[in-house]
């Protein structure tokens, strides 16, 4: 008897197990679809920031299919739905839920959101991306944005950035007096101090700008998405290696609002999806920045040039001078920037002994 009633209660549960089982998607999907909007401060069909991998496009493609569609995103690349420098207060002002740019375009608002885009003379891809996941970065970045409402975190990285495009050579400092030059962030700050006259463009504003003299000089990326947008049609002399931009990291800029809304398995997947991206748009540059390069210069007569080093020690020498003033003027700077030179210092020590070591003793070229 005991063994006909516990067969008889397991039948009972199993069947309603089953109407459950029958039952319960359709309620859960119901209950779990959502519809974000997502802008970025990028072009339409740019490379590694709006299309090819680790892209906005990607990132919404892969998070749309690893939810099972319970998370659909509409993109919009600049100025499709809002201007390119919108973001964050589409963002905070619920127009959107996420976007995705460089923190340091909003450096109006608070200016340690500068380090989280990139730091003159900083860290490498490597070092930059030790310090957010494991050296307290990406706690003090959201740190900060929790004032905002808003959640940050890495989606992408570009590795080290070309010095730029200049309508004319570079041969000493004197050049860079009463320049007309496109450049954000804190490289641009530190411009301003050798007498360059800044302008902040957006990535489709560059090329009519540059080609029209509006501006004498500009930087934007590297190769491979300068290539896309045309600059070298309109400047020739292309330098190395952008001491301004060493590691400029992409954000994904999202609503705390909306992401607390989401199913925890569906918060996870846009954690990881953004992690992701990171370094699969980091390695599609590496892969592909090399023949964008050849292409330049074999094909429309680019020359390539590295800075003179009277310049460099130039900039090395203001670049201290800017960083400590904006720290001390600050108090979040200043938490901000003593945290990324802490880790800076350990990290260099063990990037001296292996990447650079290997880099300028043992790879050869």
């Amino acid at each position: 008897m005991k063994r006909r009633t516990f067969l008889k209660k397991s039948a009972v549960a199993g069947v309603a197990a089953g109407a459950g089982v029958i039952a319960a998607p359709t309620v859960v999907r119901a209950a779990e679809n959502f519809r974000w909007k997502m802008t970025t401060s990028f072009p339409p069909g740019l490379p590694f920031y709006q299309s090819g991998p680790g892209s906005a496009e990607w990132i919404v493609k892969a998070i749309e299919e690893l939810s099972g569609g319970r998370l659909k995103i509409k993109l919009y690349a600049a100025g499709e739905l809002i201007p390119w420098n919108g973001g964050f207060d589409a963002v905070t002002g619920g127009t959107v839920e996420m976007n995705s740019a460089v923190a340091y375009y909003w450096s109006g608002k608070v200016p340690a959101l500068q380090y989280f885009g990139t730091v003159p003379f900083g860290m490498s891809f490597q070092g930059q991306n030790a310090w957010y996941y494991h050296g307290g970065g990406l706690e003090l970045w959201n740190e900060i944005y929790n004032d905002f409402g808003v959640i940050g975190m890495p989606a992408g990285n570009s590795g080290v950035q070309m010095t730029g495009w200049f309508k004319k050579p570079v041969g000493s400092a004197a050049d860079f007096k009463g320049l007309k030059m496109r450049i954000p962030g804190l490289g641009g700050k530190i411009y301003k101090e050798i007498g360059v006259n800044v302008k902040l463009l957006g990535g489709g504003e560059i090329f009519p700008a540059l080609e029209r003299g509006v501006i004498d000089a500009a930087e934007w990326v590297g190769p491979l998405q300068d290539r896309r947008l045309g600059l070298h049609k309109a400047a020739k002399f292309y330098y190395t290696t952008g001491w301004h931009e060493p590691s400029t990291t992409t954000e994904l800029l999202i609503s705390k609002a909306a992401f607390n809304k989401l199913p925890k398995d569906i918060q996870g997947i846009i954690r990881h999806v953004a992690r992701s991206a990171n370094i699969t748009a980091h390695t599609s540059a590496e892969a592909l920045n090399g023949d964008a390069m050849d292409d330049l210069v074999k094909n429309f007569g680019v020359i390539t040039n590295p800075l003179p080093n009277d310049v460099i020690s130039l900039l090395r020498k203001k670049t201290k001078e800017v960083l400590e003033a904006g720290a001390a003027a600050n108090p979040v700077t200043r938490k901000v920037h003593d945290s990324f030179m802490s880790f800076k210092k350990k990290h260099d020590r063990w990037a001296n002994l292996g990447e650079r070591e290997f880099a300028t003793r043992v790879r050869g070229g």
